[in-house]
């Protein structure tokens, strides 16, 4: 894809969603379909980086540097963007991997011109230092443009505040819900959010719901008006940890795409945020004739290929 001046992409669309649980339950699920906002550079991780992006490109840096795993969507989108929008990128990599070939993300982005450093774990967890190594051996990263890991920062709300504002446009929602990672997301839906509509963070790792509202209120920090009490963090459905999934995931997977066969989920975000509005409506979650908006976040390259 050509090099793109412009930072505007097109609105992403909503969808009305079918499942008989919902139908006996009484429940209407919309699905913003941020999956479809570009190809390559979709869902949370297109409006995290908008803003960041712009600055960048507004204060002359050249290069992108950016941490993530060997699987990450955040380092997939990160070489992307860098490539639509004329940026070098540099992704720092965590774990045992050693070359670009370790992953399909990894060879993309690889593809689309970004460079590595490979860390242990370990070292991985000290990023200040990482950084503050990487300046000494290269003078030239001074002027390189830091995206935090998964792009949660204060600029990304911004992005996310055009999602919450979207809905809003089309549609009027009961709760809003999304999947939660770094809580990134969850944070700039909350903070541009509506009373009285609800909003409900499903996290996809396991054991971080207390550090993860940690995050989201010093994400908020600026936002002191911030009503907490229309907010609910949710951990029952994270399937073992980050990326972990079970036989009853991939099957859940399978049969709501049978219901709605333009819509396609993988099993580490939004299939878990699926699986656990579904399973709450059954419960009687929500109340008879809502309306529920969930956020479709992208990171199909995660799919799983048996699905």
């Amino acid at each position: 894809m050509p090099i793109s001046s412009s930072f505007d992409l097109p609105v992403s669309p909503i969808q009305a969603i079918f499942h008989p649980v919902l139908e006996k339950a009484g429940v209407q699920l919309i699905l913003k379909r941020d999956d479809l906002i570009h190809p390559s550079i979709a869902g949370n991780k297109w409006r995290k980086m908008k803003y960041n992006l712009i600055e960048a490109r507004q204060k002359g840096f050249k290069q992108l540097i950016t941490f993530g795993g060997a699987y990450s969507n955040h380092i997939y989108a990160t070489a992307s963007a860098g490539k639509v929008f004329g940026f070098d990128t540099l992704g720092i990599i965590r774990g045992d991997e050693l070359n670009p070939q370790s992953s399909p993300t990894l060879q993309y982005a690889a593809e689309n011109g970004m460079q590595f450093r490979f860390v242990s774990r370990t070292a991985y967890r000290d990023k200040e230092e990482i950084l503050r190594q990487l300046k000494q051996e290269d003078i030239a990263l001074e002027k390189s443009y830091y995206l935090p890991e998964g792009g949660s920062n204060h600029l990304a709300l911004k992005g996310l505040a055009e999602l919450a504002q979207e809905i809003y446009q089309q549609t009027q929602p009961d709760y809003i819900v999304s999947a939660v990672g770094t809580g990134g997301t969850i944070a700039g839906i909350l903070a541009s959010s509506n009373a009285p509509t609800h909003i409900i963070g499903i996290v996809a790792l396991k054991g971080a719901k207390e550090g993860l509202f940690r995050d989201i209120q010093e994400l908020l920090s600026e936002h002191p008006a911030i009503d907490f009490t229309r907010f609910t963090l949710l951990d029952a459905y994270h399937f073992g940890g980050y990326a972990k999934y079970n036989s009853t995931l991939l099957d859940f997977i399978k049969n709501f795409e049978s219901y709605n066969p333009a819509v396609q989920l993988e099993q580490v975000y939004t299939g878990k945020m699926l699986y656990g509005i579904i399973d709450l409506a059954e419960k009687g979650f929500f109340k008879k004739g809502s309306q529920v908006v969930a956020v479709h976040t992208g990171g199909l390259q995660g799919r799983n290929n048996t699905i």
